[in-house]
């Protein structure tokens, strides 16, 4: 697509939205269309085959179901679906965006084991293994791949075959992962797995999307139904004999995120991997510039969210800092870990190791107006 003008690019160093390119925006720009035309049915369709293809799944077993709305629709839809009646959820807690699995389940009257571990460490495996055999009430099993609220990189491909040796769906949620780290979503032993169009494949907010096993969501159709838009097997369904979503779609947002796919294809999996790898990297020699450090030890994080411990000395100012990169077209973001003065800085979308190098350039800047010598000692 021919841009006809560019458009001011931001740097966006939060979880979400990501940076995208001028063709992805422009995406948008379309003659008006109803979304129950063919025309737009094959867009959808092509979009739903390209989403398995991304974690390289078998198009016989796996298919994926989109929802209009931010990544949190996907955990509403997957938690209130799966679990039959009588049966019992149990989520694997180490963050905020576990944690808020447990909220849903709460919300729909789900029993849910809640099995909790600290915010800043992997979770214990002897006990997710113990926890699933002595409670054979348990049908679903959910973690968070990576918690975009610090950053740890949870071991899915362990839980996921604890859940199957005892029979249990995974659920994961992969949505700062999905077209960021490379994903084979049957060797991770994930039985469905969740996404959103903002994040890793750098698209627009308004569309996510589930990437799951058929068979399982077949099997769903006589389960509880606990929610009328929020529903997985009805959805799955509509798009099987019609091809469209059941209720309007995010008409736009799509065509934003076709564009964005094709996008990520020409990049390269192994490709788009290195480059934020080395996004990572810099974010860490930056830190070390300063003088700051990130909570979460090095060795767990997943490369692509880093949490920083700020200074506790009376000087820093997280408004402050913000508000000076953002005026410099930088955006951060305030860390989501309770009791601990935190920020965080992500590389999720459409950026390279240059863009943080700029970064820390006006970040260094901001700290000697905050009245610091660097490095901070």
């Amino acid at each position: 697509m021919e841009v006809v003008k560019p458009v001011k690019r931001n740097i966006l160093l939060n979880p979400g939205p990501a940076t995208t390119s001028d063709a992805v925006k422009y995406a948008q720009v379309i003659p008006d269309i109803c979304p129950r035309e063919q025309e737009f049915v094959d867009v959808m369709t092509g979009v739903r085959k390209d989403l398995v293809k991304v974690v390289h799944g078998d198009p016989e077993k796996y298919t994926s179901v989109i929802f209009a709305g931010s990544g949190t629709i996907v955990q509403d839809v997957l938690v209130n679906s799966l679990v039959p009646e009588g049966k019992k959820i149990m989520v694997v807690n180490n963050g905020a965006y576990a944690a808020r699995m447990v909220k849903i389940a709460k919300f729909y009257h789900i029993d849910c084991v809640d099995l909790q571990f600290s915010t800043t460490g992997l979770p214990d495996l002897a006990k997710v293994k113990k926890a699933i055999e002595e409670d054979k009430d348990i049908a679903v099993v959910a973690a968070v791949h990576h918690e975009t609220g610090t950053g740890v990189l949870n071991p899915i491909r362990e839980i996921g075959r604890m859940a199957h040796d005892n029979d249990c769906i995974f659920i994961v949620d992969t949505i700062s992962t999905y077209g960021l780290r490379p994903i084979d979503i049957e060797e991770e032993n994930i039985d469905f797995l969740m996404s959103s169009a903002q994040k890793g494949l750098a698209a627009m907010t308004g569309a996510s999307w589930t990437v799951g096993n058929i068979k399982a969501i077949e099997k769903s159709k006589d389960y509880p139904t606990r929610s009328y838009y929020c529903n997985l097997f009805m959805q799955y369904d509509f798009f099987n004999r019609v091809g469209e979503m059941h209720f309007t779609p995010p008409v736009q947002t799509i065509y934003a995120l076709a564009r964005a796919i094709k996008e990520y294809f020409e990049e390269g999996e192994q490709n788009r991997w290195n480059r934020l790898q080395k996004c990572w990297e810099a974010i860490h020699k930056g830190l070390e510039q300063i003088g700051l450090e990130s909570v979460i030890d090095k060795q767990i994080q997943g490369k692509l969210v880093v949490t920083i411990k700020a200074p506790d000395d009376g000087k820093f100012d997280f408004v402050t800092l913000h508000d000076y990169c953002f005026e410099r077209g930088f955006t951060i973001y305030p860390g989501k870990m309770f009791g601990l003065k935190t920020f965080r800085l992500c590389n999720l979308g459409l950026i390279s190791h240059c863009d943080i190098e700029d970064y820390f350039v006006t970040a260094k800047e901001a700290f000697k107006q905050m009245g610091y010598k660097l490095p901070i000692k």
